[in-house]
């Protein structure tokens, strides 16, 4: 394997260029450069020099559309203006996007005679080098601008909050997906922020929303591609928007240079109307004189970015309060995304719209709240939606609670605790999203703070630890965000005996259960030689609920082999004794096989392809075989009990109703979508149910039967050209949680909760002609999709 030649790294993008004023007006709608991520074709665009008045060179600025690295552009797709003239239609362009446009470069270069005609000789030439030009530097512009957000934000900040860094660089090298160097956090202050901001050429990491240095230069000539691996940036899992983009343009325009003219790549910096451009070296205005070469935004469709919460429960609707986002670093260092409102729904269907505002150092929108209608308060629905670009878009939904009204109180018997331990209390209240602090307060002692989490139901569920507390009142003061006064719910503690009221035991298991109160203190139970050991404390109702492992190999033996009683070891050294009665063995079975039959298509939708029988759509049918195991056997009181992964039983199939005996050891089973409940979907269970000999049911152990899928309404699935993008079009998309053009969803298009459109946009075509899709009901399942013939 041959040696790369060692290159030095060029300079950085840091040499201020001249400036660019740029509207893009589409329909009756105009824009500033700074707001426009795409150009559409029959866009009209229109770009002025902004000089300042000192300026002694002149500048022939000329604009070439690109369609292609193997198809040169018509001469009347290139233009040019002389920016020092002074009638309007000479010093500007004025531009209408052509049709099949895909690309569009800037020149700039000084006052020369002849240059107009070798510039538009080298760009019909040799398009695809300004197409490779157009993408990278593009791309490059755009990490350039998170990097610039990041270390601008870095630099703001100041030394009166020596923890303040430690806090806020994760939030920014996350909004922005920027590599943070967290050694850097562990210098002393006055270093941190310098330290941050080191080697910035190896900061900018991957955006999902645009495409990578990496992906661009896929297919490129082999040498350019070993170089930009032989830098430190190919080699470390991230790159230089600086260093890959200068080597890869001095490539691509090396064969251009000539006595008259060399090439000069710049990056843009965006804002408002304004484009400036930022070089690398230089520009000579003596021969060769430089030609500075700017990209503006590729021509195609908006897209915009798949927004996603981060929320992880309420949002408190106070000053200052944020809607956490991720998925589209663009939206913190540009103003593609323009016009942010959260649409407010309070209780009774009052709508509010309210300006926010991106903030990388927040990881969101920060919400502008003043004074709010009475109406919001409590829980308030929030939709964040904007415009990207010309096109309006939504991101996520948001469960938002304001405080005020009615006052905290227990929640059901939540006001009698025990001491001894630890209780777990449900608060009801306005916004328990709103609550900052919860201090426990007993008798003169001092304040305790304490764990809690809001859950729905406005309720706030805390941690009352008691373990080392007296009897008597116990005050909870609950202070929110936005409230002067805390508010105080006062609790009673009481001491409580431990109370044995059963053990339930079946032959043949490995572990039991016994009920009674205050089962905390139970160190072990022995039944005979078989010791169990406590697994799980739970609280049912008034009691507690103890979930008992037999240890070693140890079962629970038949009833004549095992005394009546067992004994209870407490961990106070006291041993309780307990009648014990062993019920017969729990009946068993195993599932020998089963097999799906999809319903009938609606008509005018697409058949999808589930699989080979793990899903059960909604409209189908499962017919499965169950075998008898441990000694059971079916017979007339034989029943299947169907019931979703965690809650109670939800359909019973019974011989003759669902049930068909093939043999008292074989049944077969055929359950119908269309008789379970409404609204039932994921993973389903099964159990056996017989009846004992004394007439009770005897029931067996849960276990897995298959997942309840709800199926999409497709009505079409269109792919433009070879590469794509394709379009599903249909109903009851919200169903649908991606949707790929391969198995391992390496760039899947994902459909945020709530989506109420009917079309999706999948980048890139199959190569074998199925989409795949991931159903919000089964995502470990790809389900496929055939594309229109």
């Amino acid at each position: 394997m041959l040696a790369a030649p060692a290159l030095g790294d060029p300079a950085p993008f840091e040499l201020s260029g001249p400036d660019l004023s740029i509207e893009v007006t589409r329909g009756e709608q105009t824009l500033p450069i700074s707001r426009v991520p795409s150009l559409a074709v029959g866009d009209k665009v229109v770009v002025h020099g902004a000089f300042p008045e000192s300026q002694g060179a002149n500048f022939v600025l000329m604009s070439a559309f690109l369609r292609g690295a193997t198809n040169p552009p018509p001469k009347d797709w290139i233009d040019l203006a002389r920016t020092w003239k002074e009638k309007e239609k000479d010093k500007a362009l004025t531009l209408t996007v052509p049709r099949d446009a895909r690309q569009m470069v800037l020149l700039m270069v000084p006052e020369t005679g002849g240059a107009e005609g070798v510039l538009m000789d080298a760009v019909r030439g040799k398009p695809g080098e300004f197409v490779r030009a157009s993408q990278d530097l593009n791309q490059a512009s755009l990490d350039h601008s998170r990097l610039n957000a990041f270390m601008a934000a870095i630099r703001a900040q100041d030394d009166s909050g020596p923890e303040y860094l430690r806090t806020v660089a994760p939030v920014l090298a996350s909004s922005l997906s920027i590599k943070l160097q967290e050694d850097c956090l562990n210098k002393v202050i006055q270093s941190q922020a310098s330290c941050l901001v080191e080697n910035r050429d190896s900061l900018v990491l991957t955006d999902v929303h645009t495409s990578s240095l990496a992906e661009t230069i896929t297919g490129t000539p082999t040498d350019l591609a070993l170089q930009l691996a032989n830098t430190r940036e190919g080699g470390a899992g991230y790159y230089s928007a600086y260093i890959a983009v200068a080597r890869d343009v001095a490539k691509i325009f090396g064969a251009f240079n000539n006595p008259q003219f060399n090439y000069l790549p710049t990056l843009t910096v965006r804002n408002a109307d304004r484009m400036s451009l930022l070089l690398n070296a230089a520009p000579s205005f003596k021969k060769p004189k430089s030609v500075m070469i700017a990209a503006m935004p590729a021509v195609e469709a908006d897209i915009p970015p798949q927004l996603r919460s981060t929320a992880k429960g309420p949002i408190c609707m106070a000053q200052g309060a944020v809607l956490p986002v991720e998925g589209a670093p663009l939206v913190f260092s540009t103003d593609f995304a323009h016009d942010m409102k959260v649409r407010l729904t309070s209780a009774s269907g009052q709508t509010l719209e309210l300006p926010v505002r991106a903030r990388a150092d927040k990881g969101g929108y920060v919400l502008a709240v003043d004074t709010l209608p009475a109406a919001f308060a409590g829980d308030v629905r929030g939709h964040l939606h904007g415009i990207w670009g010309f096109a309006p878009f939504d991101g996520p939904d948001y469960l938002l609670q304001r405080a005020g009204g009615d006052a905290w109180k227990a929640a059901g018997d939540a006001d009698g605790l025990i001491v001894g331990r630890d209780n777990d209390v449900a608060l009801e209240g306005m916004a328990p999203g709103c609550v900052e602090d919860v201090t426990l307060r007993q008798g003169n002692g001092a304040g305790r703070p304490l764990k809690f989490k809001a859950q729905e139901g406005r309720r706030l569920n805390v941690t009352v630890p008691l373990a080392d507390a007296a009897a008597g009142d116990v005050r909870l003061e609950i202070r929110e965000r936005g409230v002067a006064e805390a508010q105080t719910v006062t609790l009673r503690a009481r001491v409580q005996a431990s109370r044995l009221d059963a053990l339930e035991l079946h032959a043949g298991d490995a572990q039991g259960f016994l009920t009674g109160q205050r089962l905390d203190q139970v160190r072990s139970v022995m039944l005979g030689d078989v010791e169990f050991r406590p697994d799980e404390l739970t609280r049912e109702g008034g009691g507690d609920r103890l979930h008992l492992i037999a240890q070693g190999t140890g079962k629970v033996p038949n009833a004549a082999a095992v005394p009546d009683k067992a004994t209870v070891k407490l961990e106070d050294g006291r041993n309780l004794t307990l009648p014990v009665r062993i019920a017969a063995p729990r009946p068993q079975v195993a599932l020998l096989q089963r097999s799906v039959y999809p319903g009938p298509a609606v008509q005018g939708t697409k058949t999808l392809d589930i699989g080979s029988g793990d899903l059960l759509p909604d409209n189908g049918e499962m017919v499965f075989s169950l075998k008898a195991a441990g000694g059971a056997r079916f017979g007339a009181g034989s029943a299947i009990e169907i019931a979703p992964a965690q809650g109670e039983s939800i359909a019973r199939l019974e011989i003759g109703k669902g049930l068909s005996l093939e043999s008292p050891e074989v049944v077969v089973a055929t359950l119908t979508a269309a008789d379970l409940p409404p609204a039932t979907f994921g993973a389903i269970r099964l159990r056996l149910v017989s009846k004992a000999a004394d007439g009770r049911e005897e029931r067996g152990d849960w276990m897995p039967l298959t997942t309840v899928v709800r199926l999409p309404r497709i009505e079409s699935v269109t792919c433009e050209g070879q590469d794509g993008p394709c379009t599903v079009a249909g109903r009851n998309l919200f169903l649908i949680d991606a949707v790929a053009v391969e198995d391992g969803f390496a760039q899947p298009a994902t459909v945020q909760p709530g989506y109420t459109g009917r079309t999706l946009q999948v980048s890139g075509r199959p190569a074998d002609g199925a989409l795949r899709l991931r159903l919000r009901d089964a995502p470990a399942s790809v389900v496929k999709l055939a594309l229109d013939k």
